[in-house]
């Protein structure tokens, strides 16, 4: 983050958790990964499709993907929106699908592109829905990980960004009632920005 941005964050930031650079270093290292995955599993000819989780992977699922080109692995796209937040700080429990997908995936190679996984209801939806829908295989990358908040067992995270501690984080797609999506860090944002929201 710039010295100009530091002074404009500063009286939400309680800490900078992720910066700019560490994002882009790991996304090559991730898709490092995934090329040596794939290439085991992947016919010549074939593409991989990868499934952006709206709203908060948008901007990963866009860098990951030019990652993966640059690799040599072919990429469609798609987008699914569900929601089990609203506008709180906390999971309801309850996923709710507002958008789903436009293409089938049957007999396709899907990557879900998830920005953050904590009590994990969402994942475990989206996994068990997908896997009904008879993919040729199935993968999850999740740039944000916070294994103590788990309320769902048996979803698997393929590829992981980074761990984080259990702070409220915004930036690099991440919001807060739709702000701060657009940091180019990830953040830990003060309690005070928002504490309203529990009362």
């Amino acid at each position: 983050m710039s010295v100009t941005q530091q002074h404009h964050w500063a009286n939400v930031t309680e800490e900078t958790l992720v910066t700019e650079e560490q994002i882009k270093k790991r996304l090559g290292e991730l898709a490092d990964d995934m090329v040596d995955d794939y290439s085991k599993i992947m016919k010549e000819g074939e593409e991989l499709l990868i499934i952006c989780i709206l709203k908060g992977s948008y901007i990963l699922t866009a860098d990951l993907a030019r990652e993966l080109s640059k690799r040599g692995i072919s990429c469609k796209i798609d987008f699914m929106c569900v929601s089990s937040y609203g506008s709180n700080t906390e999971s309801s429990g309850e996923v709710r699908v507002l958008l789903d997908l436009r293409q089938p995936m049957k007999n396709q190679h899907v990557l879900i592109v998830e920005d953050i996984c904590e009590s994990a209801r969402t994942l475990f939806f989206l996994q068990n829905t997908f896997h009904s829908r008879s993919p040729k295989s199935l993968k999850t990358i999740t740039l944000l990980d916070k294994p103590y908040k788990r309320k769902a067992s048996g979803v698997v995270l393929d590829y992981v960004g980074f761990t984080i501690p259990d702070k409220f984080v915004v930036g690099y797609g991440l919001d807060y009632n739709e702000k701060f999506r657009n940091l180019q860090d990830i953040i830990s944002l003060k309690e005070s920005v928002y504490r309203k929201a529990k009362l």
